[in-house]
């Protein structure tokens, strides 16, 4: 049985954590009294009497408690972006290729991808990866997520009574172009030029799809030949290829909200083709894909514990 602290255990992700790890036989989940919660001698005892640590924090607080493993033998899955582009921790993607899901199984260091991030890659990285995309392409990726990515801070003012008139219409962010999920986005999926990213946030809960627009003239190839490698690298159970996903035309975003896996599709016709990745920001972006590194690590079904 695999000791499992979670600290940060109160945040979204660290919440969300929590339920999917309930009820399992595996694992004995360590866990602090309320008081101590962010103590740092209270954490240093956890995070070096476990054998598992989900680091659900902000970036330099994640940090610190890196620096405060003493245990060699501890692993650590990190939610922050503080490393996903780090050469020592593996990037927890394991669907990207048998090379990352090998990585992930023997790593000590592990870091989650973004939520916004994740499915960029997924869209971008295999096709790249076999010279269909050339690394020198020049993306842009538009992302539109429900609020619960924002943290108890934006829950609370999206869920507030009579919240402001601006909250009740999807509003775009990240304006600067320095989203920080932009680092992994290039340095994963081997692009030379980060995207123009355009993510939005919506007055739904949880939720998120992200949609990569390509002309038919910046592969070498087409739709079909898009849809293909898609078809053979996601085979499921996570993540998969779905032909068709709409609902009479719409693409909802929320309509894998509380699920842990992503559907993966090709849209519009051989001249724009628009790749698509749909899945929950809390789930597959984040929480979900923490629990199923989890699994390999420890060598159990990668959907132990998920909602599929």
């Amino acid at each position: 049985m695999k000791r499992v602290f979670i600290d940060g255990s109160a945040g979204t992700t660290g919440l969300r954590i929590r339920e999917r790890l309930a009820g399992r036989n595996d694992i004995s989940l360590l866990a602090l009294p309320e008081d101590r919660r962010k103590d740092e001698k209270a954490r240093r005892e956890a995070i070096n009497s476990a054998d598992i640590v989900f680091l659900c924090l902000p970036d330099d607080a994640a940090r610190e408690a890196l620096a405060m493993v003493e245990a060699p033998a501890v692993i650590i899955i990190d939610a922050s972006s503080a490393h996903r582009t780090a050469p020592e921790f593996a990037y927890g993607f394991p669907e990207l290729s048998a090379e990352f899901e090998e990585r992930i199984r023997h790593a000590t260091k592990i870091s989650v991808p973004g939520c916004h991030a994740s499915g960029f890659i997924a869209l971008v990285h295999p096709l790249v990866r076999c010279g269909l995309l050339p690394s020198s392409a020049r993306l842009t990726c538009h992302s539109v997520t429900g609020y619960s990515g924002g943290g108890k801070k934006m829950i609370a003012e999206y869920e507030a009574a009579g919240p402001s008139p601006l909250l009740l219409a999807p509003r775009q962010y990240g304006l600067t172009q320095e989203h920080k999920h932009l680092r992994e986005m290039k340095a994963v999926t081997g692009l030379e030029t980060a995207p123009v990213f355009c993510p939005i946030v919506s007055n739904f809960y949880s939720g998120m799809v992200v949609t990569v627009p390509l002309f038919r003239e910046e592969i070498a190839g087409n739709a079909a030949d898009i849809r293909k490698i898609y078809q053979q690298l996601y085979t499921g159970p996570i993540v998969r290829y779905r032909e068709a996903p709409d609902e009479g035309g719409f693409l909802s975003a929320a309509a894998l909200s509380g699920r842990d896996g992503m559907e993966i599709s090709v849209l519009g016709n051989d001249e724009r083709i628009l790749l698509a990745a749909r899945y929950d920001n809390l789930g597959k972006g984040a929480s979900g894909a923490a629990v199923e590194c989890l699994n390999l690590v420890m060598g159990a079904d990668k959907t132990t514990g998920l909602l599929l």
